[in-house]
């Protein structure tokens, strides 16, 4: 029984162990946005986000090209929060294709932001005299901004840095006066609710404060660090809630109102994405090693407790627990990405990064239509049709939220979604001390970059994770040490088809290159493994690759509607391209499917493009399988399987096909087993 939620109280706890001047360094330095440029399946599919939604946005989206922020009216909430989210996603696409499209977009939206700076140094449309200032929305786009400066210092470094310090003197001031624009106090136009987001999102701001002092700190240093503890006083303290007696292990909708209420700033799904990276953020400037133990609690037990197997988390918006008629927000999917990956060159832990790729490999890809014209909200595990439903299963969200739309329901993922593979690729390659590389997010792309003032590029080129080999071209003015990341999932590894030890604690396996050209190869051993999920049910992988019972869908195509009112939008106010679709199921979902007989096939042909292309891939598993009875949640949605004893075949057995869950819009990935033997 909880009877004290002590991670809502402001008192300082462990975190304010020791303070230092100096941050805790990177255990992986990241590089600078555009010196890691993809290759391969990666570009194809970072290329379609800047040909789909994301990289339209501007050209059609009211929330986009004419929010407040840049002088329109605009918004889907008083948080003014679009055009941030937007700002965060196409800065490190569009410098990690170095699309020029999408800079002069960025540039123009950057110039009209920064002439509307107010007086007082305050970075948004928000006024004085409106009374509606919430320094919420600035978290995003000071995200964007650093990523700005990194990718184009000529451009951007001195307006951009110069409106950061004036902007953090002015916060330093709202948050000594008891937390102004953070804090709710009586008579604020923002409601008590709104303040919640920065509360318990505060680690988003603090990367951005930490990246000035590690860079750009000027004669800031010391507002800067007030500033990080300042926000860390008046935030929700995740450390607390990732302790024994306060994290909740239970399915959400199984606990009372009033303890839901209560810890209700540490439950909306998005936030929790966000906040995976809490401890190790404070971390950084608290020397408080015990953050390590903090940030491996929050991330073990969010997915233990309530994870999918496709690497999100099952909250709809708020947590659930792990029922395969949940969902995983989109937005979540993205956060989930970056705090991971964030963790990793943060803490080196080389668990982050296998989580990492299982998000961006497998829940991603799911939520998005193949070419990236439109997206889901929600995505459930076992989802055999994405059609309007007869009732939300959802805690939160409308009867459409599962379908692939423009904005399906609440308009944040529209704008949010595409940060997720641009971060995933910007964290792809890390410096390991002064003289390292580490391919730690392991995919097809390349990297330029300099080793004691040395030029050196290394050119990757792979299938991986759908091929088990990965080439690489390395060209460099110097020696340097190489390392690879060996996923934990291995069965072994090789390099140029000769064994290599793999350090215990890191997960890496070390290459010394000379300087001059170098070619390697590198070979990691796949099988099928399973891992059981709730109900007596198994998810299928191989490698870092989610297989779920494919099922065939019948689509049915038509004009975006309003997430609020679901009218069509007029015609001629959105791209042609930019569809609604709605999927039904041609083939049967009700399946059970024998273990014992799971068999991988590579399949012939070259990957599809676009990659995710609706069963399409050519790798796929097979398994003796049989219909079971099965009953609908809520007579809308499948409902958790029935117990592995009541289990009977309804007819005769049959080879059922399973395919990477991210190219299968429809869907079974939690399958419930049963013996077919004899």
């Amino acid at each position: 029984m909880r009877l004290l939620n002590a991670t809502l109280c402001l008192l300082p706890i462990a975190i304010k162990a020791r303070d230092t001047d100096e941050l805790v360094p990177f255990a992986y330095e990241p590089l600078p946005l555009g010196s890691i440029t993809p290759n391969g399946w990666l570009r194809t599919e970072l290329e379609a986000s800047a040909a789909g939604l994301g990289g339209h946005l501007y050209d059609f989206y009211r929330y986009v090209a004419n929010s407040s922020w840049i002088g329109g009216d605009q918004e889907y909430s008083g948080l003014n929060e679009a055009l941030p989210y937007w700002l965060n996603s196409i800065v490190p696409l569009s410098y990690t294709l170095q699309d020029d499209r999408l800079k002069a977009d960025i540039k123009t939206v950057v110039s009209k932001i920064l002439d509307l700076i107010q007086p007082d140094g305050w970075i948004g449309p928000e006024t004085l005299e409106a009374g509606n200032r919430l320094i919420w929305a600035r978290t995003p786009v000071f995200l964007g901004l650093t990523n700005l400066v990194d990718a184009d210092p000529e451009t951007y470094e001195e307006p951009i840095i110069n409106a950061l310090f004036r902007f953090n003197e002015l916060m330093n001031s709202m948050l000594k006066n008891n937390g102004t624009g953070m804090i709710y106090h009586d008579g604020d136009k923002p409601s008590a609710d709104d303040f919640i987001w920065f509360r318990s999102r505060s680690q988003d701001m603090v990367v951005s404060l930490q990246w000035m002092l590690d860079y750009h700190p000027g004669d800031k240093s010391e507002l800067l660090r007030e500033n990080i503890r300042l926000i860390h006083e008046y935030s929700y303290k995740w450390e607390g809630w990732y302790t024994e007696g306060s994290y909740i292990r239970e399915d959400l909708n199984s606990v009372s109102q009033e303890v839901a209420d209560r810890e209700w700033p540490f439950l909306h799904g998005v936030t929790v994405a966000e906040a995976l990276k809490y401890a190790a953020v404070f971390r950084r400037s608290t020397h408080n090693d015990s953050l390590i133990t903090t940030a491996k609690n929050g991330v073990d037990w969010t997915f233990k407790y309530h994870g999918s197997a496709s690497g999100s988390i099952l909250a709809d918006e708020r947590l659930a627990g792990l029922d395969p008629f949940y969902g995983s927000e989109l937005c979540t999917d993205v956060e989930t990405i970056y705090s991971l990956a964030y963790n990793y060159l943060a803490i080196g832990d080389p668990d982050y990064a296998d989580r990492t790729e299982l998000a961006a490999f497998n829940a991603l890809p799911a939520a998005m239509w193949p070419d990236w014209t439109s997206h889901q909200y929600m995505t459930q595990p076992n989802q055999p049709f994405s059609k309007r439903l007869s009732e939300s299963p959802f805690w939160n969200v409308n009867t459409v939220g599962q379908t692939f739309g423009v904005e399906p329901n609440y308009p944040c993922c529209t704008v949010n979604h595409p940060q997720g593979l641009p971060k995933f690729t910007m964290y792809s390659f890390l410096k390991n001390g002064n003289n390292g590389l580490v391919h730690a997010l392991l995919s097809p792309g390349k990297v330029n970059t300099k080793i004691n003032d040395k030029e050196v590029t290394i050119d990757c080129q792979t299938d991986y994770p759908f091929n088990t080999s990965l080439s690489y071209t390395i060209n460099s003015e110097t020696s340097f040490d190489f390392y690879l990341r060996v996923p934990q999932w291995s069965t072994g590894i090789k390099i140029n088809q000769q064994p290599s030890p793999i350090d215990s604690r890191t997960g890496l396996t070390k290459v010394r290159i000379q300087s001059g050209k170098t070619t390697l190869n590198y070979d990691i051993g796949m099988n099928i493994q399973t891992k059981s999920r709730a109900n007596d049910t198994i998810a299928v992988y191989r490698g870092p690759i989610l297989y779920s019972l494919y099922i065939d869908p019948i689509t049915t195509s038509g004009p975006p509607l309003y997430y609020n009112t679901q009218q069509e939008w007029p015609e001629g106010t959105y791209p042609p391209q930019m569809q609604d679709h709605s999927l039904t199921n041609a083939t049967e979902w009700n399946v059970a499917i024998d273990p014992s007989t799971l068999t991988f096939h590579s399949g012939a042909g070259s990957l599809p493009s676009p990659t995710f292309d609706d069963g399409k891939l050519p790798m796929y598993v097979t398994a003796q399988a049989c219909l079971i009875d099965w009953p609908l949640f809520k007579g809308s949605v499948p409902a958790s399987p029935p117990a592995k004893e009541d289990r009977v075949c309804l007819g005769d057995n049959f080879v059922a096909t399973l395919r990477p869950y991210g190219s299968s819009k429809l869907h079974m990935s939690d399958l419930p087993t049963i013996d077919l033997g004899g």
